[in-house]
């Protein structure tokens, strides 16, 4: 990485960790200056402030914001004082055969970079502030008021078919045009973008990046432009709209819901403005042994259907809770007990039951949203990672459902539909290779096709793979190939039609790969120096409607 890329990086995500590297970083406060531990490295407080910057933009996900653990170990200073540093820094750059990626390999760190890691983390983890609605108020604007917004859309592009598309060290966000390619517009969003949501109605794109901002976009516009924004989290990964309307009430579109990572805690938004309206706080106990945990962070966040609840996962106590917003002054939860380190997913194909990865478990958890209720959790592969998740309807089995894993290169399915075919549900049914651990899977329900990605594999070259498995002859494997000679493939996303697959080449350079679903082959590359680090891509239809 290059200082000039590295420094442009640190600016954008001070953004989100100002708050944090004022109140009390320095190595001064956290008693670490002049040989606190005898055993202990030290820092300058420069190359404490890049240290936590890597920290939050590569480990916090998987290992905590305390370094307490989730997907990844618990690396806290005690633990981290009894290795060497030597072995610290040979992980950190080199990666391990459970999932984590190797930092130097990819090219994300240098060995130098790498080795002031290994020295961070045999010092205390530090503790950034906590965030109220007086802070989180401070930073909302609305650049264009409701009434101020156009009625219709002022433009010829199919809404339906457009795509949002993360520019993640850029911090910003891409709008494409599915049936041209043509780039539509480029917004300023926050660091590190994790996800797009589009609202119910399919107006607004909501993102939410890792600095904890989250920006709305209206697609209306003659240019797609954010109109309001607002950073209610110093660390965060999703967000979801209110979509329920029925005996209950409408509320579509009425609300947002943001999870955060740091400080644990969800916030409601008013989803036409992101006025900050009430937080909740996920501070609370293990589910299993009971245990008061200070750091339970929002996983994945999906809106029900049969409610006016979000579905809301809380990854280190293993619960999902089912969050009603028709009434935020007499709020009302359920929680439900499920697994531990709960991670990424998504619906079933009748949108009733929540496919959730405990991947610290190598489980998917079940969840009921219409009975509300746990349903079962059973073992698939060596760290489930499914997205979203994919849904198709198998010859021999029924409906089922899949995932990938970020410890092995395996793809399992499941039997998904216990009304139907209650002798499959939830029951591994099929196991095939992948090209390596991966992050996403995908399929549409008019194609013929589940596609994976290797994005964690370790062999060069093996990460820019692309395997592809037919739904009606699962059993003959994959087909893969080699992508990209440069980064890292990651994430896919089909159009409206279902009948073309969006790819990303993960790196500073940056493209996406167009495939023609049924022929495989390439339709475009699109291409430009506006395309810094793509990640994950989102078809508005496809998004609104849960289709995966």
């Amino acid at each position: 990485m290059s200082e000039r890329t590295r420094t442009s990086r640190q600016r954008l995500f001070a953004r989100g960790l100002a708050l944090a590297l004022s109140a009390g970083v320095a190595l001064a406060s956290l008693g670490l200056a002049a040989g606190a531990f005898a055993a202990a490295p030290t820092l300058s407080d420069e190359q404490f402030k890049d240290a936590q910057f890597i920290y939050f933009d590569r480990c916090s996900g998987c290992h905590g914001t305390l370094r307490k653990g989730a997907t990844g170990p618990a690396i806290n200073d005690e633990e981290m004082l009894k290795q060497k540093l030597s072995k610290l820094e040979e992980t950190i750059f080199e990666g391990t055969d459970a999932g984590m990626p190797g930092w130097g390999r990819t090219g994300d760190l240098t060995q130098d970079q790498a080795k002031l890691m290994s020295k961070f983390l045999q010092l205390p983890a530090p503790i950034p502030p906590e965030m109220g609605l007086k802070e989180m108020k401070a930073s909302w604007k609305v650049k264009v008021p409701v009434a101020e917004r156009p009625k219709k859309q002022q433009h010829d592009y199919d809404i339906d078919n457009m795509f949002g598309v993360i520019l993640r060290d850029a911090g910003k966000g891409a709008f494409i045009d599915g049936d041209s390619k043509e780039l539509v517009s480029i917004v300023d969003t926050g660091y590190a973008v994790h996800i797009f949501r589009a609202s119910a109605t399919g107006r607004y794109f909501y993102t939410i990046g890792r600095d904890g901002k989250v920006t709305m976009t209206d697609l209306y516009a003659k240019k797609p432009a954010v109109v309001a924004e607002a950073r209610v989290c110093l660390d965060a990964r999703s967000v979801d709209v209110s979509k329920y309307k029925g005996p209950k009430g409408d509320f579509i579109d009425k609300y947002a819901l943001v999870g955060c990572y740091w400080p644990p805690q969800m916030v409601v938004l008013d989803g036409q403005t992101l006025e900050p309206l009430k937080v909740i706080s996920t501070r609370s106990s293990t589910y299993d042994t009971n245990e008061y945990h200070p750091e339970p962070r929002v996983a994945t966040i999906v809106a029900s259907h049969h409610d006016p609840e979000w579905v809301v996962a809380i990854k280190e106590t293993g619960m999902v809770w089912l969050v009603d917003y028709s009434d935020l002054d007499n709020l009302s939860m359920t929680q439900i007990a499920t697994e531990r380190f709960l991670h990424d997913g998504g619906w079933d194909a009748t949108k009733r039951y929540l496919l959730i990865a405990a991947n610290m478990r190598d489980q998917i958890a079940v969840v009921d949203t219409k009975e509300k209720k746990f349903v079962t959790k059973f073992e698939t592969g060596v760290k489930p990672h499914p997205g979203r998740g994919a849904n198709w309807d198998d010859p021999k089995y029924g409906p089922v459902s899949a995932t990938t894993h970020l410890g092995e290169g395996l793809i399992v399915v499941y039997g998904s539909d216990p009304a139907g075919h209650p002798e499959h549900a939830w029951k591994v049914l099929r196991e095939e290779e992948t090209g390596g651990p991966g992050l996403f899977l995908k399929t549409h329900p008019n194609s013929n096709h589940v596609w994976t990605d290797a994005t964690l594999a370790k062999d060069e070259g093996d990460n820019q793979q692309i395997c592809v498995f037919k739904k009606d002859d699962f059993d003959a494997g994959a087909n893969c190939w080699q992508a990209t000679d440069r980064g890292k493939i990651v994430h896919f996303e089909y159009n409206k039609a279902g009948d073309e697959v969006w790819t990303a080449v993960w790196d500073k350079d940056g493209e996406i790969i167009v495939y023609d679903d049924k022929t495989l082959e390439v339709k475009k590359r699109i291409k430009g120096d506006w395309l810094v680090s793509p990640t994950g891509k989102w078809n508005v239809y496809n998004t609104v409607h849960d289709v995966y």
